[in-house]
């Protein structure tokens, strides 16, 4: 993998950071700042929403210029809102760097995404977006731990400002690592019309790609989101124990990605089998289970592990069914991913009032992961060819004449100029 894919990987991660650590710091900022917690995870829905909005918006902005200058574009912005998001002592005001954030993190990433896959071979997207990724993977197993005991040290704001710092060594490695024409090339010289890449989206496969990544996300920001309240109530672990329980869900998310990496471009489908039905068993059991210490920790690794190795491979799908839409892929992948990201703590929030308390979330996300299941099972009778097996076929048949097959679709995919 070339380097440039690693640098990337390291503003992923300060970005990263950013987005799970709020899972350890809500009751924090729940009680300075005068709100509920259910209300405070309002903060995660919002970075999530501002991210399904700006992904496809800031990657059109992007169009036309260096991969590099929009890269450091984002990640200027995101230092920015930290900052502010570190000194104001207003809810709506913590709420709205929180949106700023989350656009200049959905421009990074769209453009980071379509990046990387310039940055290899066709049949190695698989791998590519897994190294993009670890770096929200380390995020969970380094930097959201470091945020949880430094907000239980010396308070959230430290957190926030943790984050800012991370920003400037991500820049400069940006602006000495990636090359300044890393992204796809010009419309004069091939690129596609921003209509004809927004009008991949009418493809079925692409929408139930995207479908299916955004439902098993939700499913993982649900329960993640609200991690801290059912460690330090039902588990009955104190709040020292909060940065073990992220550090291992990291470690599970971390080899999840890792072993998705590996096979999201060969055996999608194995996968998704696997760890699919797994998903749908484990957030109920870890509900009720949640009064044993020991088996929390078990099971929040395992579960880190399932739901990012399904959501990686979901996403790697979505890349290969855009194919058309060379610099608009990253941002239908970011969209599917954060559409998860808003809807999941929303619903989690709205459980934690029913009689399940804590546990709720963990009951939302079985129902979310199970919903997707059912689509998936629905929708392949239907888009699956008769006799196809997606996981026989190799990621990219052919790539010539501008004409790529894609395993599992049945169809080649032309250029938009066809």
């Amino acid at each position: 993998m070339p380097l440039p894919l690693y640098l990337l990987a390291l503003a992923v991660f300060a970005m990263g950071t950013s987005e799970f650590m709020l899972a350890g710091l809500l009751p924090d900022i729940a009680a300075e700042l005068d709100v509920t917690v259910g209300t405070a995870g309002l903060l995660t829905s919002a970075f999530a929403a501002g991210m399904v909005v700006g992904a496809p918006l800031m990657a059109g902005l992007a169009r036309g210029r260096s991969g590099r200058t929009g890269l450091l574009a984002f990640v200027v912005l995101f230092l920015t809102a930290h900052v502010i998001g570190a000194v104001t002592t207003s809810f709506p005001v913590l709420l709205a760097t929180r949106v700023v954030a989350a656009l200049a993190n959905a421009g990074f990433l769209a453009v980071a995404l379509t990046t990387a896959a310039a940055l290899v071979p066709a049949e190695r997207k698989g791998r590519a977006l897994a190294v993009l990724l670890s770096g929200t993977t380390v995020a969970t197993i380094a930097g959201v731990p470091g945020g949880a005991l430094l907000g239980e040290l010396l308070g959230w704001r430290a957190a926030f400002w943790a984050v800012a710092l991370l920003c400037l060594p991500a820049a400069l490695g940006i602006a000495q690592g990636v090359p300044a024409h890393s992204a796809t090339p010009e419309e004069g010289a091939g690129r596609p019309a921003l209509r004809a890449e927004l009008a991949r989206l009418r493809s079925p496969r692409l929408l139930l790609a995207m479908l299916l990544g955004a439902l098993v996300n939700a499913a993982t920001f649900g329960s993640f989101t609200f991690l801290a309240p059912l460690v330090t109530g039902t588990t009955g672990l104190g709040g020292l124990w909060l940065p073990v329980v992220l550090v291992l869900f990291g470690a599970g998310s971390f080899a999840g990605v890792t072993v998705a990496g590996r096979l999201a471009d060969r055996r999608p489908g194995l996968v998704l089998a696997a760890g699919g039905p797994l998903l749908v068993l484990g957030w109920p059991v870890l509900a009720v289970l949640a009064e044993r210490p020991f088996a929390v920790l078990v099971l929040v690794f395992v579960l880190g592990a399932l739901s990012f190795a399904v959501g990686a491979t979901l996403i790697t799908r979505v890349l290969y069914e855009a194919a058309g839409a060379p610099t608009m892929a990253g941002a239908f992948a970011t969209a599917a991913l954060n559409a998860g990201a808003a809807l999941g703590p929303l619903v989690a929030a709205s459980a934690l009032d029913t009689a399940a308390g804590d546990r709720g979330p963990l009951w939302a996300s079985g129902l979310l992961v199970a919903v997707a299941t059912v689509v998936a099972l629905a929708c392949r009778l239907v888009l699956e060819p008769p006799g196809s097996s997606p996981d026989k076929r190799p990621a990219v048949t052919e790539a010539r004449g501008g004409r790529a097959h894609l395993p599992g679709t049945g169809e080649d995919l032309r250029s938009s100029r066809e």
